[in-house]
């Protein structure tokens, strides 16, 4: 196993400087962040001399291997407009993206999965039928949509629900259901087949001549073996969910990463844009090393390559 996680952060350390690389050219192409930082009647001098102060007056190649010799020694840079430590801006939202991502997954699971497994094993039933309507209807809206509905219905109308807001649980509500919405209809259908398809296999067949409780057939035998694929999505959407949900974080207020991330695009904060990007990048692979981990553990036959 550790050969195996050695490899694996060997190919984390290669995405993470071709993520680096892409995200510092393209985002000098939107043009220089100095005449943003200046009056709008600033002449070209001033620009050139703030350009200048900044560093972005050297060569794109100079500016890069600056930039990532401070990434290796630990120093994420400094935002251009809030003149903190990019670290320091980016850890601190960090906190409220991870109690989000953590609220938005628990509710798709308390949902997904013991529909998913009820609408396997009686496939065909009016439990089946809703379950499948259910993933429809959840992989079809989107997140912006489900988000106002949310807030018009719970805040608006009945008035149960903060529209917006950050620090109590009753904030955490609405962005985590709209969040977590698409994630429990794709493991829902997802689980749904899966459970079909195991419970159809020639082994589950013969655990049921052997007498064994449908209980423990379901739970022991073919849950196993249907959460494969279901792990890898789960594990993408919590990669996904912690780099930043843009969308719900700046619906709903959310102080979180995606939001900062909105606004550093906004003030062509060239560093933290950066910055972001290989946190991101790197929470979505060490996601991935997890989710291989956790193969091995849900089926030991599986082997480390």
């Amino acid at each position: 196993m550790l050969k195996f996680i050695l490899k694996r952060l060997v190919y984390t350390v290669f995405v993470l400087i071709g993520v680096s690389i892409i995200a510092f050219f393209l985002l000098r192409l939107a043009g220089s962040p100095a005449r943003l930082l200046l009056p709008e009647d600033a002449t070209d001098e001033m620009v050139a001399e703030m350009e200048e102060y900044l560093g972005l007056h050297r060569p794109l190649p100079v500016q890069y291997f600056s930039y990532i010799s401070g990434v290796v020694r630990g120093d994420l840079g400094t935002s251009l407009f809030y003149k903190k430590p990019n670290t320091e801006l980016i850890f601190a939202r960090l906190p409220a993206t991870g109690q989000l991502t953590l609220a938005a997954t628990v509710f798709a699971l308390i949902i997904s999965i013991p529909l998913g497994i009820i609408a396997g094993v009686k496939k065909g039933s009016g439990i089946d039928f809703g379950a499948m309507v259910f993933a429809l209807l959840g992989q079809s809206f989107s997140q912006v949509w489900l988000g106002l509905l949310f807030i018009l219905f719970f805040a608006v109308y009945l008035g149960w629900l903060p529209a917006m807001g950050y620090g109590k649980f009753s904030n955490l509500v609405m962005p985590a259901a709209a969040l977590g919405m698409q994630m429990a209809a794709l493991i829902t259908r997802m689980l749904r087949s899966g459970m079909d398809d195991v419970l159809q296999e020639d082994y589950i067949t013969a655990t049921y001549a052997k007498g064994i409780s449908n209980t423990e057939i379901v739970m022991k035998y073919a849950l196993r073996n249907a959460m494969m694929p279901v792990i890898t999505v789960i594990g993408i959407q919590v990669g996904i969910f912690l780099g930043g949900a843009m969308v719900i974080e700046q619906i709903f207020g959310w102080p979180g990463i995606g939001s900062l991330a909105i606004q550093a695009i906004g003030l062509r904060d060239f560093s933290l844009v950066q910055s972001i990007l290989l946190v991101i990048s790197a929470i979505f692979v060490l996601i991935n090393l997890l989710v291989d981990i956790i193969y091995t553990l849900v089926d030991p036959r599986l082997k480390f390559n």
